[in-house]
């Protein structure tokens, strides 16, 4: 890992001898939670929904005079993200250095299908990450989440979207575009974007000679928005590390929206206390999703959330991608790591973490008027969450379809009794046990139908072994 570029000194203000103490307090604490310094000197704009987000972006990309460095986990090769393509391919044939970061999982077969052909034959780079292979039995299950967009070193933009034609929606086909959202950076910021993408290029096999530019060394205030840039890897849990801090340091509200929410004891733990110690703790979900379990997995840990006062509301729109969160109008966050274990500990993620009292303002009226196209859910007598407004019947119908699928969850509430089970985990169950006992009677049955999968997982695990030890052996008689 490079180290970071330098960061702008942050101006407190005149503060009290006790409060400028306690300021700096916080700032220490959450620079070692974020592994990321507090950042001067930015101009900051808020973009909403695709309609705000891909104008801006193309906007950049069409004024760009030197490098286009893009690290995005979906691009999709359909209308939309052929647009980019073309936008980028066509910048590269003008003279412009095109780099670009796809994660081959998020991409799925687009780039075997040509998807990035047209740039590379302008000249640009287009470089998957973290592709499997033979000496890595389970090492691409690590996925770049990432969504950055960095223009001459002098804009970037981080955000939730991917590039795909389901952000935008399709008006005249009736669907409505995904709600999501996203941040244009300026200023000293801007380096460490940079320098991020540089890390992931170099992580792909590419090679920048100069990453940042001059940008890095003499970085220029755009505006007064202090902010931290926080790139996240394996097992680091930096995001996790700073939304804990939030959750704790909050003192009247805690808004939080988030796409794929199925969140782990500690910070179930810590929005239940910020509930219950007077903070107005909210939460928007989807209430339906492309990843379809995760839906009724969120909903498996409602009860224990508005039992401790937290309030819960479901997007009524298609899908709600956005990754956000404000506190007390003064703190936000915006980015691409969802509330789940895959983000906070699996991936690579890039959040932007804001400490302005405008910023936090806007992104507090977006998520106010977001709840006006929500359901709130609510505990009925009997103590089961019940949603406020009525469901029509198809998406009562669809959601118990989607049910099916929340297996996981239901399984290890059963296994480790760490919850109590909700109603509708009925199907999930019945469907996990009859797929155990059926395996087990092929087991009895057609032994070899179990052992000759279980046999290959063992050697391409032992061939993974052997690889590895070869490269260390070669690399060592080099030395």
């Amino acid at each position: 890992m490079r180290p970071m570029p330098r960061a702008l000194p942050v101006r407190p203000g005149a503060l009290p001898r006790d409060l400028a103490a306690l300021r700096q307090m916080a700032d220490q604490a959450f620079s070692r939670a974020a592994g990321a310094p507090l950042v001067g000197g930015n101009d900051v704009r808020i973009l909403r929904d695709a309609a705000e987000n891909y104008p801006a972006w193309e906007a950049a990309i069409e004024r760009a005079r030197s490098t286009i460095h893009l690290e995005m986990y979906i691009i999709h090769r359909d209308r939309v993200g052929r647009r980019f393509v073309d936008l980028l391919a066509r910048r590269a044939r003008e003279g412009v250095t095109v780099r670009v970061v796809y994660d081959w999982w998020g991409c799925g077969t687009g780039p075997l299908l040509g998807l990035f052909r047209p740039l590379t034959k302008a000249g640009g780079e287009a470089r998957p990450f973290n592709p499997p292979t033979v000496t890595t039995v389970l090492g691409w299950v690590r996925r770049d989440h990432r969504k950055l967009l960095v223009v001459d070193g002098r804009v970037a933009y981080v955000s939730g979207l991917c590039i795909g034609r389901m952000w935008e929606g399709d008006p005249r086909g009736g669907r409505a575009p995904w709600r999501d959202t996203g941040v244009e950076i300026r200023g000293p910021a801007v380096s460490h974007a940079e320098a991020a993408f540089a890390d992931s290029w170099q992580l792909t096999g590419g090679r920048m000679p100069h990453p940042g530019g001059p940008t890095v060394e003499h970085p220029e205030e755009a505006g007064t928005v202090n902010l931290r840039l926080i790139p996240t890897e394996p097992f680091t849990a930096r995001l996790l590390r700073v939304d804990l801090l939030a959750a704790a340091m909050a003192r009247r509200t805690l808004w939080i929206t988030d796409a794929y929410f199925i969140d782990h004891g500690p910070y179930l733990e810590a929005l239940r206390r910020a509930a219950r110690d007077g903070v107005d703790v909210r939460l928007l979900l989807p209430q339906g999703s492309d990843i379809g379990w995760t839906v009724p997995a969120s909903r498996t840990l409602y009860r224990t959330l508005l039992e401790a006062g937290v309030r819960i509301f479901e997007w009524s729109g298609p899908m709600v991608h956005a990754k956000t969160a404000v506190a007390d109008g003064r703190w936000a966050r915006i980015g691409s790591s969802n509330l789940n274990v895959t983000s906070w500990f699996g991936n690579w993620e890039l959040d932007v973490a804001i400490e302005d009292a405008d910023v936090a303002g806007m992104l507090a009226e977006h998520y106010a008027e977001d709840l006006a196209q929500a359901t709130e859910i609510v505990l009925t007598e009997k103590r089961r969450p019940k949603q406020v407004r009525p469901v029509p019947p198809k998406v009562r119908a669809r959601r118990a379809v989607r049910a099916v699928s929340g297996v996981g969850s239901s399984l290890g509430a059963v296994v480790t009794g760490s919850r109590r089970l909700e109603d509708f985990e009925v199907v999930p169950l019945v469907g996990a046990g009859v797929l155990l006992i059926a395996l087990a009677t092929l087991g009895f049955l057609r032994p070899v139908l179990l052992a000759w999968p279980l046999a290959f997982l063992t050697v391409w695990t032992g061939l993974s072994f052997l690889g590895e030890a070869v490269k260390l052996w070669r690399a060592r008689r080099r030395r």
